[in-house]
């Protein structure tokens, strides 16, 4: 799955340069929302003067704010579409060396169960995850790296926590304590969610096959058997179901309370008059960009449960390949299971 692209010279451009450019570019995205942020605050603290002081703020001055948006905002998006059409190239290339490599050693895995659609659909599956998986990762730990700095200078305007008093630096320690609790409630409460997919995609495969099968031979896929192996596959899809039913209600209940977390931590703050409305507004984004980056567990839980699936599937079918590679080119012992 990796060293087909990673340390092939064939791919060496895409691989590497082309990791080399979606970082740079995610960097470069995030400091555009770092402007963003900083933008709102001076943009909130003008409507909080216009309000207050009627008079104070001219039409031109006001436009003026929104069309500095506006120039942030619209290199925001173009930087966004050309990176998100290069990472599709990319994560193409990827699936393509993947392709390269398993069809290169067929004649050593086309015994393995499903090997048909490991070649072909898992490949598509891994890079459509990693496309997305992948760069949510990558963009949560440039966006920490570019507000975590930032929510921590901005906490000196808090002046105390609810129920707790005075804590420097409060608001980082409050995202982390939110984030973190989230993340090990959806560990424990997903905990059988991966074997269940990883068993999803056995009863389907082995369904598949024999409708496959069907095709070509009047004696398969009978009656009898078709409903025995869709009744598996049933029968999984219900104890999934049952499973994402209160992982859902966990996850969803956890994510609707944060959106309340910074105005609760900014709460004795904010009836003591001892912030702008400006700066209210550049914490709760920090904050909240803060917060959803360490969410990223949270947030891709479903995605990395379907991720461990697919990786088990893939690596058992390329330990057919080491095997042969260990024992030096002799035949494999028996077909990988």
């Amino acid at each position: 799955m990796f060293r087909s692209f990673f340390k092939s010279r064939q791919w060496f451009l895409w691989a590497w340069i082309g990791s080399v450019i979606i970082l740079w570019v995610t960097w470069y995205k995030v400091q555009l929302d770092v402007k963003i942020n900083e933008w709102f605050g001076s943009f909130y603290d003008l409507i909080q003067r216009a309000l207050a002081e009627p008079g104070s703020v001219t039409f031109n001055a006001y436009m003026k704010e929104m069309s500095t948006f506006f120039w942030i905002a619209a290199l925001y998006v173009a930087i966004a579409v050309v990176l998100d059409f290069f990472i599709k190239h990319f994560i193409f290339r990827w699936r393509t060396a993947m392709n390269d490599y398993y069809m290169a050693h067929w004649h050593l895995v086309r015994s393995v169960e499903g090997a048909a659609q490991r070649v072909q659909e898992d490949t598509m599956r891994f890079a459509r995850i990693m496309e997305g998986l992948g760069v949510s990762f990558m963009r949560s730990v440039m966006t920490l790296i570019a507000f975590l700095p930032l929510l921590w200078d901005l906490s000196k305007n808090v002046t105390e926590l609810p129920w707790i008093g005075p804590v420097e630096h409060s608001l980082v320690y409050v995202a982390i304590l939110s984030a973190a609790s989230g993340t090990v409630l959806l560990a424990a409460v997903g905990i059988k969610l991966p074997g269940l997919e990883f068993n999803n995609q056995k009863v389907e495969a082995a369904y598949r096959k024999e409708l496959v099968y069907g095709e070509d031979h009047d004696d398969r896929a009978d009656p009898a058997s078709v409903n025995e192996l869709f009744g598996n596959v049933r029968k999984n899809y219900f104890r999934l179901f049952f499973h994402y039913l209160y992982f859902d209600v966990a996850k969803w209940s956890y994510l609707q309370a944060t959106v309340l977390v910074p105005y609760v931590a900014l709460a004795p703050t904010i009836v003591s008059g001892a912030i702008t409305l400006g700066v209210m507004q550049q914490i709760v984004r920090a904050f909240n960009r803060v917060e959803s980056s360490f969410q990223y567990l949270v947030n891709a839980w479903t995605t990395i449960v379907e991720l461990i699936s697919v990786y088990k599937r893939l690596r058992a079918f390329e330990e057919s390949i080491w095997e042969y590679e260990r024992n030096g080119g002799a035949p494999l012992s028996q077909p990988a299971e």
